[in-house]
């Protein structure tokens, strides 16, 4: 793995995470024209993870540091914010489904589902899934606020994305529309909600390197990480801008082109 191959990889982990458009099918159609071998794939995945974990850390501290505080407190049976208290709960459950199922499946659907073809076929089901919620969005203007039941049901749709080729923000968010919270809510719970599955899936890669013989290119797996972790941090500033007055149909349309030139590669190259 070279220098040129870690900053391409830093700086689409970096953009692709934090937008509605799937990192892992992106980094899968890269990987075509970029060869990696097992033990660097590893390192450098969980490397990628971390860095656009700590992204978001750094990013939602302040609301991170509430949640703390109010953890402490509800376990020291203090008085606590019923709003931050709901939010908590909120993300502990889902954070759930995913994080479970993650540790056990992410390996297999990366091993299975790991082509160009099944990424176009998921890209064109993502995007008819953000096509359904943008007009269920529209059909429906009142916007609610999260509850503990609703985050456990945005933490369902966030599975998806353990499928290469499903985005992340994309599903967790069209769920939290669907489900009636307004698109920005949708994206910060789900910028939030991607902490503990980053974080897990993160570390889970580095632990795999234990039981794989092989030089880890150290050096270049750094300097994708520092991308990784500047760039998120732009990104997400910028699509929570953008959220509050735009809609997700800009994004639905590039899935649905990439898709489209996916199955053109394997057809005719």
């Amino acid at each position: 793995m070279d220098v040129l191959s870690a900053i391409i990889l830093g700086l689409m982990q970096g953009v692709m995470e934090f937008l509605p458009i799937s990192s892992s099918g992106h980094l899968i159609l890269i990987k075509e024209a970029i060869f990696i071998d097992e033990i660097n794939r590893l390192a450098v995945g969980g490397m990628l993870f971390l860095s656009t974990t700590f992204a978001i850390t750094l990013y939602f501290w302040n609301d991170i540091w509430v949640l703390i505080q109010t953890l402490m407190r509800k376990l020291g049976r203090l008085p606590v914010n019923e709003k931050d208290l709901v939010l908590l709960y909120a993300l502990l459950l889902g954070s759930i489904p995913a994080l479970v199922l993650g540790l056990f499946l992410e390996s297999i659907f990366e091993k299975y589902l790991n082509n160009i073809l099944v990424i176009a076929i998921v890209l064109l089901f993502s995007s008819v899934f953000l096509m359904y919620a943008e007009w269920h969005y529209y059909q429906n203007p009142h916007r609610n606020t999260i509850t503990a039941r609703k985050g456990w049901q945005i933490g369902l749709f966030q599975i998806l994305a353990l499928i290469p080729g499903f985005s992340r923000v994309g599903v967790t968010m069209a769920g939290g529309m669907l489900l009636g919270l307004s698109r920005f809510e949708s994206a910060k719970f789900s910028f939030l909600l991607a902490i503990p599955l980053a974080l897990g899936l993160g570390i889970k890669k580095l632990l795999d390197l234990i039981v794989i013989e092989g030089e880890i290119a150290w050096v270049p797996i750094m300097i994708a990480s520092a991308i990784s972790f500047v760039i998120a941090l732009i990104v997400i500033h910028l699509f929570l801008s953008y959220i509050r007055r735009h809609t997700l149909w800009p994004f639905i349309w590039y899935n649905v082109i990439l898709a489209m030139l996916a199955i053109y590669f394997i057809s005719f190259v």
